[in-house]
């Protein structure tokens, strides 16, 4: 079985592990018989894009061409100033567009290899649409995966020419329900949908001796507990209300040691809001790193406004560290206990910060953590996904 994988979230030089739940998906397809293309989409952008993005502190797209072991060929085009606001404001540009990146994949890919057609995100650079134009030219089955924010954000504006995209597709993998039932909600009628989370990786995302590893990474205080964010520093991650959270709990038990894993546009906001307080800021780091600091925690929070499916929920889970999160997007579903849950609502970093502090007393089963992350393996993950390929590709053919 061939695939062509086309993704819009791939690694970048400034963010090795921008889109690494695309690249840990892959590096099991070959277990399961599956041979692959892999491509990234991006821009190549003017000197005016450039020095815009420069001046809003915008990450530049400089495409890693492989990542843990899997490639990723990118496919580049032009981006001017026209270009950007075209984007944004015209749906018929971002046809165009779709239509110079097919162009573009033609010139170094013949279609006609491949079984089957992926493509992951619906966002400002089109895999969804590309794959549609690409599967109608040469005769083949394609597959699209939402994963967040193309649903939440953008569909909205491109209410048309997503549903068109999504109906078309042999089968259109949403990562939570809650993401379905978005979609849904905006005129997708759901008759291909299906649910397919991501996964996390269980040799990475273990279990660790918590004092142990608090001791390796040189944080380790006597009777402390502490509580950490993993996570984009940005305001759909709520990462704005960090500091008052943080200043709820340690109200309450002053010796809270507290960590950011992550990096972004708010991280100058909250270093100066949590000036004085225990904490410590890692900036981004590889995954094998995210782990340990993960497993330091007695609780990681994701108070985030919305969400497709949080990996680092998993990812914490499987390393025994309960994950306190809001009940929007796909956060509840991928944590599994409504009583980790804090509803959206009046007063909700009060009643968020008060949940943290009852489970830091209270205590949690770690076992029944791990044991439920089991499930969420990325080798379930992709045995379900190609099981879907093999069906797709045996209709298809029939007809």
């Amino acid at each position: 079985m061939r695939t062509f994988i086309i993704s819009n979230i791939a690694p970048i030089v400034s963010n090795p592990i921008s889109g690494i739940f695309i690249a840990r998906r892959l590096q099991h397809y070959k277990s399961f018989g599956v041979d692959f293309d892999a491509i990234s989409l991006g821009q190549n952008d003017s000197k005016m894009v450039t020095a815009i993005k420069k001046l809003l502190r915008r990450i530049s797209y400089e495409p890693l061409e492989k990542i843990e072991g899997v490639k990723f060929k990118p496919v580049l085009i032009h981006r001017n100033l026209h270009t950007v606001l075209m984007n944004k404001i015209s749906q018929s540009y971002f046809v165009e567009i779709a239509e110079r990146f097919t162009r573009a994949i033609e010139q170094s890919f013949d279609l006609r290899e491949y079984d089957l057609i992926h493509a992951h995100g619906m966002y400002s650079v089109p895999a969804g649409l590309i794959a549609k134009i690409l599967a109608e030219k040469y005769g083949k089955p394609f597959v699209v995966t939402l994963h967040g924010s193309d649903v939440n954000i953008l569909m909205p504006r491109r209410r048309e020419i997503y549903v068109s995209i999504l109906e078309s597709a042999s089968a259109t993998i949403f990562v939570s329900k809650a993401l379905l039932e978005k979609a849904k909600s905006l005129g997708f009628s759901g008759k291909n949908a299906v649910v397919i989370p991501n996964g996390y990786d269980e040799t990475i995302f273990k279990p660790m001796d918590k004092e142990a590893v608090r001791k390796e990474l040189g944080i380790h205080r006597e009777g402390y507990k502490y509580v950490g964010f993993v996570g984009n520093l940005i305001p759909i991650k709520r990462a704005d209300k960090l500091g008052d959270i943080f200043h709820l709990i340690v109200k309450e038990i002053p010796e809270t040691f507290f960590i950011i894993v992550g990096d972004g546009p708010l991280r100058k906001k909250i270093e100066k809001e949590t000036k004085g307080l225990n904490i410590i800021f890692t900036g981004r780091l590889p995954q094998k790193d995210v782990a340990k600091y993960m497993s330091a925690m007695d609780v990681m929070v994701l108070p985030s406004r919305n969400e497709g499916w949080p990996c680092v929920i998993l990812e914490a889970q499987a390393c025994g560290t309960c994950v306190i999160g809001s009940s929007n997007g796909g956060i509840p579903e991928a944590i599994g206990f409504e009583k980790y849950v804090v509803q959206e609502g009046d007063k909700f970093e009060e009643r968020f910060g008060k949940r943290v502090v009852e489970v830091l007393r209270e205590g949690y089963d770690m076992n029944r953590l791990m044991e439920r992350a089991k499930g969420f393996t990325w080798v379930k993950v992709v045995e379900r996904e190609t099981e879907l390929y093999e069906q797709i590709i045996q209709a298809f053919r029939r007809d």
